[in-house]
C-alpha cells in the first residue's frame, strides 16, 4: 500500500539509526560479563515497542534472561499474529579478524557490519518497525503480539517453562519469525521447513597428566589422537554418517519435491569463490542444496587439547575435547538422535582412555504446510512487495523452539526472513544489506493484510 511506502520512506533514516542502537549493544548471552547488557538490551527493546505503539510492553524474568513480551490488540475477533525473535547474540570471536569493532557498527557498501545486523536484532526489528508504520497509518488489520527472547544463541534453555507458564497470554493464531534467509532479493523464497539440532561435547582422557612427548611418546595413547580417528569414523568413504541408526528415521524427499528444490538458482563455480574453496565436499548422491536442506548431518565444531599457545612444547597431552553437532531432518528427533550419537562414541573409544560425553542443547526439526493459510500469506505478501512468487526452500539452518510453539501452544510457525546465506551468521563480519532490512520493514505489513483477509 502506498500509504506504507511513504511512511517508512519519510522515517527510514531514524529506522537505521534505532537498529544501529540496539547493535551497539553486546548483548551475548553465553557470557555471564555481559549479564548487564542483557538487561539494557531488553529495557531498549521495550521502549522500542512502546514507541513503535504497542499499547502494553513487559519485562519477564527467566531463571536465565529476560523475555520482552509486548502486545497490540485492536479486535478481540481479529486474527492474532505472534512474532517470534530475539535480542541475544552470538559471541564475536575471534575478534582479530573483524575489519570493524562487531559492536561498533558501521555501513558500507549498503550493507551493515555489526554483530546481530541480521540474527537476528535487524530482522526481527523490522517487524517493530513494521507495527509502528500500520499504527501510524492507522493500517493494522490483526491483534499482534511480540515475544522477543534473550537465550536463543544458547537453546531457548528457559523459554519451554516461560510458553507453559504464559499459554493464556501468548494465544494466538500463527506465529511469524524472521530469523532465516532468502536465495537472493532477485530470487526471493521462503523457508518451508528448518533442520532440527543435536549438539554434544566429548572429552577423552587418557594419561593421568601432561607428559613429555620425547619420553613417553609411542608408549601411551595421545588422546587428540586417539579422538581424531573417532571422529573421522564416523563418515565412510560417501561420506556418509556411519552411526547405526542415524537415518532410521530420515523423511527421504519424494522425486517432486526434489525437482522442486532443483529450480533455485544456483551457480556452484560462485558457491566455491564466495567461499575460498576448490571443491565441495558432502554425501554422495545428493546435489548441494539437497545436502543442506533435505539430509541430516553430523559436523566438528570444535576440537582442541593439548598445547595451543605460541611457539613449541614437546607435551603429549592428558586430554582432548570436541564439540559435535549434528542438523537433523524430519522424522529425526533430538532425544534419539543425542543417545545414537553418544552410545556410538562410547562403543567405538578403545578401553585404554576414558570417555565423558555431555549434551548442550538442541531441537526437532520444523515444516510448514506450503498449503496452509500461513504460507500463503506470506507468499502473497513477498510476491506483493517483490514483484515475483518466492521460491519454497528447505532452511539448512535450526530454530529449535518452533517443534516447541507447536506442541506447547497448538501454533503454526511460519518463516518470513530477509537474510542472506553470505551474510556471515556466527561469523567475523557479520552483515544485513540495508535494502534486505527496509524491504523487511514494506513487506511484513502486507502478511497481516494477507492473513486477515484468508483467515
Amino acid at each position: 500500500m502506498q500509504i506504507w511506502k511513504e511512511y517508512q520512506e519519510q522515517h527510514k533514516e531514524r529506522f537505521l539509526n534505532e537498529l544501529l542502537d540496539l547493535l551497539r549493544i553486546p548483548s551475548i548471552s553465553a557470557r555471564s560479563e555481559n549479564k548487564d547488557d542483557m538487561i539494557t538490551c531488553a529495557n531498549a527493546v521495550k521502549q522500542r515497542l512502546l514507541e513503535a505503539g504497542a499499547g502494553k510492553v513487559e519485562i519477564y524474568q527467566t531463571p536465565g534472561h529476560p523475555v520482552v513480551y509486548g502486545e497490540k490488540i485492536i479486535d478481540a475477533s481479529k486474527p492474532t499474529v505472534l512474532v517470534y525473535g530475539h535480542y541475544d547474540v552470538q559471541p564475536p570471536d575471534p575478534l582479530e579478524l573483524w575489519h570493524s569493532g562487531p559492536f561498533e557498527p558501521v555501513i558500507k557498501d549498503g550493507k551493515i557490519f555489526a554483530r546481530g545486523a541480521c540474527d537476528d536484532k535487524g530482522q526481527f526489528y523490522m517487524h517493530v518497525k513494521a507495527l509502528e508504520t500500520m499504527v501510524k497509518t492507522n493500517t493494522l488489520p490483526v491483534n499482534v503480539k511480540f515475544l522477543i527472547e534473550g537465550e536463543e544463541e544458547i537453546g531457548s534453555k528457559h523459554l519451554g517453562e516461560f510458553l507453559e507458564q504464559q499459554k493464556e497470554l501468548l494465544k494466538a493464531d500463527v506465529i511469524l519469525i524472521s530469523d532465516t534467509a532468502m536465495i537472493s532479493m532477485e530470487s526471493p523464497s521462503i523457508d518451508v521447513g528448518v533442520r532440527g539440532l543435536t549438539y554434544i561435547e566429548v572429552e577423552i582422557t587418557g594419561p593421568n597428566r601432561d607428559l613429555h612427548s620425547g619420553v613417553y611418546g609411542g608408549a601411551v595413547a595421545n588422546p587428540i589422537t586417539i579422538l581424531s580417528k573417532m571422529i573421522a569414523s564416523l563418515h565412510d568413504e560417501n561420506n556418509h554418517i556411519t552411526i547405526p541408526g542415524f537415518y532410521d528415521d530420515v523423511v527421504v524427499c519424494s522425486d517432486a519435491e526434489r525437482k522442486q528444490l532443483a529450480e533455485a538458482p544456483y551457480n556452484e563455480e560462485e558457491f566455491k569463490n564466495d567461499l575460498g574453496v576448490k571443491a565441495l565436499w558432502g554425501e554422495k548422491g545428493y546435489t548441494t542444496n539437497e545436502r543442506t536442506g533435505i539430509r541430516p548431518t553430523l559436523e566438528v565444531n570444535g576440537i582442541w587439547g593439548g598445547y595451543t599457545g605460541e611457539g613449541a612444547k614437546t607435551v603429549l597431552p592428558s586430554k582432548a575435547f570436541a564439540k559435535i553437532s549434528c542438523r537433523l531432518v524430519p522424522n529425526q528427533t533430538t532425544a534419539k538422535t543425542e543417545k545414537l550419537l553418544i552410545d556410538h562414541l562410547y562403543k567405538i573409544a578403545p578401553d585404554y582412555i576414558q570417555i565423558k560425553a555431555s549434551v548442550h542443547h538442541g531441537g526437532d526439526p520444523y515444516m510448514t504446510p506450503v498449503n496452509s493459510i500461513e504460507y500463503k500469506a506470506a507468499a502473497k505478501a513477498i510476491e506483493a512487495a517483490f514483484g515475483k512468487a518466492p521460491i519454497p526452500v528447505r532452511g539448512g539452518g535450526s530454530i529449535p523452539i518452533t517443534a516447541l510453539f507447536e506442541s506447547v501452544l497448538g501454533l503454526k510457525t511460519v518463516f518470513m526472513g530477509f537474510g542472506l546465506d553470505s551474510d556471515n551468521l556466527h561469523s567475523p563480519n557479520e552483515k544485513y544489506d540495508l535494502f534486505n532490512y527496509y524491504k523487511g520493514i514494506e513487506t511484513i505489513p502486507y502478511f497481516h493484510k494477507f492473513y486477515n483477509e484468508m483467515k
